[in-house]
């Protein structure tokens, strides 16, 4: 298992989701990925993404202007 890090800050939506599903298609099960975005929309549209496809979402937190959001690959 490997620790990622996803750097989607300034991008708009639909951008940080579909980098995150195009970062996640290269991951393992039972990697993680952080997301780091400052589009609001992330803290819904990721973890919606997320349920969808059956990821985990471990921690979604405010880092000043950032969002982080980490998830667990699980397909």
């Amino acid at each position: 298992m490997s620790h990622f890090v996803l750097d989607a800050r300034y991008l708009l939506c639909p951008m940080p989701v579909i980098r995150t599903q195009n970062r996640i298609a290269e991951l393992q099960p039972g990697d993680t990925l952080e997301v780091q975005a400052t589009d609001p929309g992330a803290l819904h549209d990721i973890p919606a993404w997320c349920r969808v496809h059956g990821h985990e979402i471990l921690e979604t937190r405010r880092d000043g202007n950032d969002i982080v959001i980490t998830v667990r690959v699980i397909s």
